[in-house]
Order: C-alpha cells, then structure tokens, then sequence
C-alpha cells in the first residue's frame, strides 16, 4: 500500500475522531458507536476496491498497540484512586459492586457461551465472557460529569475496579499453559507474591528516581521503563499489570506512601508536575488508541452478522444478563447507589482489546463465534447508558439529542467568557474529557 495514503488515511481517522467527540458533547450519543459505523464504513470501501485487512497490516500491529493500550489503561485507572479513609466505605462498596458483577458476569455469560457453542469447553467459555463482563471507565468517567456527589465518586471507582480487575483476571485465566490445571496452588501464590514484592520496590524506585530528574523530557522515559516492566514480566509470566498498578496508585497517593520517615525521601514539588503530565498523557493515549481500535473492530466485523436474527438475540441476552447481575450486586451491597448507576455500565474499548488477544491467540478458539456478540452489548449498553443520564437530569432525550449551545447575551458574561475557558482547560486534564473543545 502507498504509505502516503496509509499516512492520510491514519490521520484523517484521527481528525474524525475529533470531531466525533465534539458531537458526542453536544448529543450524548457515544463517539465509540460513531467510530464503530466509520470502521464498517471503511469495511465497504475495502470490499469494494478489494482490500483485504492484511494488506493494511492490522494483525501485526494490533498485538503491540492493544499491549500499549492495555498499559495505559490500568495505568490511567490507577492515577484515578486517590486513598483517603473518609472514602473507605465508598471504596470498599465499588470494589464489592465491581467485583460480584464481574464474577456474576463471567460465570453466567460463559454459560450461555457453552450452550450456544456446545463444541467449546467450559473454560474456554469463561474467557471469551470477560471481555464482555468489564465495564468500560474510558466511557463512563467522561460521561458522569453530570453526577453530584457521592454518586459520581462511586462511579469513577466502579468503572476503574472494573477495569484493573476485568483486565488481571483475563489474564490470570488465559496464563501460560491456557488452564487452570496449567498451575498448581502453591505456583499461583508463590507468583503471586514475587509480582506484589516487585511492584511495591519498582514503584517507590519509580517515584523516588523520577522526581531527581532534571531533564525535561522524562515522560516517555518514564513509559518506556513500565513497558520494560511490563514486558519483562510477560516474559516470566508475572502478573505485571499489578506493576502499573503499583505506580499509578503510589504516585496519586504520596502523602500516604511516603509518610513519616520515607517523607525525607520525597519531593512534593517535584512530583506534582509528573502526576499533572501523567494525567495529560494518559487522555491522549486513551484518545488515540480509542480510536483506532473501534475502527479496527468496525473494520473486523462480518457485515453479515447484523443481519443474524440468532446473534442480535444472543447480544440481548448478554445484556439482560449484565444488568440483572449489576443490579443484585447494587440492590444489596450498594443501595443508595442503584439508580442511575445501574444504566451506566457501556461496554467498550477493553472489550474489544482482550477480544483481540484472544483472536491471537491460538489455544483458545470457539469455531463460529461472531464478532456480533460484542456489537450488539456495545451499542445497546452505550444507548441505555445515554437514555439514563438524561432521564436522570430530568430532560427529555429528543432536547437533548437536538439541543444547541446557549449564546452569550449579557456584556457581563462576555468579559468572564475567557476566566471561564481558562478554567475548564485547566480541569480538562482531570476531566480526561474534551469538554466541548
């Protein structure tokens, strides 16, 4: 393929991408659901021009951008979890509600897996329903800002646990000979405890080295050596994830983790600005590789699965199972928190990343399995989760699909026009969100 067009078409994606989310600000219709119909789209035009997905390269590149994503999405979440004890109930709640829908989800989906595809094993099952039982916290945390209170901290933490969990979890069950059997007890332990070790020295070694750097390009150093981790504990078959893990949650939370005498140690000044730049890299990393990998999921579906009665009823079911589980685990661990909490559980850029990793991966398969099992709880999930935060405002879903910015009337509120954009760049960071830019 002629680079100069690949170059044009990669970063007109991007700049679609853009103004997706612009769109999405402005009708609360997901942007995934719009990059997904622009990957079907391109699937058309690669039909008709008789362009196949290896032409393009995607199997060679996808292995190594959904590690990358991987990494910085658990790194992203664990930047979210700030530690206070005045928060201790809200968090242990989330954990309860994040993990008994997790578990529900996986056991209850993998069945249904088992009596679609009576060919498959059990476990096998199992891991093709995890993908499927993570909510996606690159969709909720810049959809939740309408949310006051108690009920916007909740789903911050819900949608992170989901993620860290869903994520180690998948990888846990895929592990090195793809059984549980593969391992015994003990190894499972022994392994166990060697990564948490690790993780708690190379993220108080992260930390306490970064902050005496002088050099000003220290990000991507500083990305480069937890993909070193990462890697090099893939490679010994180490839970690494909990590597990025650790540093994220030490490096949001300082002041707990250099208390007393390792306080000397530490550096408030100097590490403020790393986390604020974490911050800011990390809503770059999840916008770029968002993007490319609802196209590329667009682009893999079979159109002619959309049109399969079987997979559209299979994809409700799906559905119906995880809000039935979500709303058990709301209704008795959590019951100031079911309503509209239960509504925002979308399915989204994870699901299609540990998707991909099973197509790669050739120990497990499912003979016949349709990519139409995630389109369908992908979108139905998003468009439930946009009706609920409406509804949940007290508007009505055609104002505010059809709503226009409010033009500024008074000279009053011209002259506070820049003070006020001053301050919405300045919590875009925190926000991870466009907000309208």
């Amino acid at each position: 393929m002629n680079p100069y067009l690949l170059i044009i078409s990669l970063s007109s994606v991007i700049v679609l991408s853009f103004f997706f989310n612009i769109i999405s600000k402005k009708t609360n219709i997901p942007s995934v659901l719009l990059l997904i119909i622009l990957g079907i789209g391109i699937k058309l035009v690669m039909n008709m021009t008789e362009l196949r997905d290896k032409d393009l390269g995607i199997d060679s590149l996808l292995e190594i951008l959904g590690n990358i994503g991987l990494v910085m999405i658990v790194l992203e979440a664990a930047l979210d979890l700030k530690l206070e004890r005045k928060k201790s109930g809200l968090l242990l709640r989330s954990l309860a509600v994040a993990s008994v829908s997790l578990g529900g989800s996986i056991v209850l989906i993998g069945a249904l897996f088992y009596y679609i595809f009576p060919g498959a094993d059990y476990y096998t099952c199992l891991i093709y329903a995890v993908p499927l039982s993570i909510m996606s916290s690159a969709i909720i945390i810049p959809s939740v800002g309408g949310l006051h209170g108690e009920k916007k901290e909740f789903m911050v933490y819900d949608s992170t646990f989901s993620d860290i969990l869903g994520i180690m979890v998948f990888y846990f069950m895929l592990g090195e000979e793809g059984t549980v059997g593969g391992t015994s007890f003990g190894g499972i332990v022994t392994n166990l405890g060697i990564t948490i070790l690790m993780s708690v020295i190379v993220a108080y070694g992260l930390v306490y080295i970064f902050q005496h750097l002088k050099m000003q390009v220290k990000l991507f150093l500083i990305i480069a050596v937890l993909m070193l981790m990462f890697a090099l504990g893939k490679f010994f078959h180490l839970s690494s994830l909990l590597t990025i893990l650790a540093f994220g949650v030490v490096l949001n939370n300082t002041d707990i983790f250099f208390a007393g005498r390792l306080s000397k140690y530490f550096d408030r000044q100097a590490v403020k600005p790393i986390l604020h730049d974490f911050h800011n890299l990390t809503l770059e990393s999840a916008f770029l590789v968002r993007t490319f990998f609802f196209v590329l999921f667009g682009i893999s579906i079979t159109l002619s699965s959309l049109y399969d009665w079987r997979v559209a009823v299979n994809g409700v079911v799906i559905v119906l199972i995880l809000y039935g589980i979500r709303f058990l685990a709301l209704r008795f661990i959590s019951p100031k928190n079911v309503f509209p909490e239960l509504y925002i559980a979308p399915r989204g850029l994870i699901t299609v990343l540990l998707f991909f990793v099973i197509l790669k991966d050739e120990r497990i398969n499912i003979p016949g399995f349709d990519a139409g099992l995630l389109l369908y709880p992908i979108i139905i999930t998003s468009i439930i989760m946009t009706i609920g935060l409406i509804m949940h405002q007290g508007e009505k879903v055609t104002d505010v699909l059809f709503s226009r910015i409010p033009n500024v009337k008074t000279d009053s509120e011209e002259e506070n026009m820049n003070d006020i954009y001053k301050k919405r760049i300045e919590e875009n960071v925190e926000k991870r969100d466009f907000d309208g830019f």
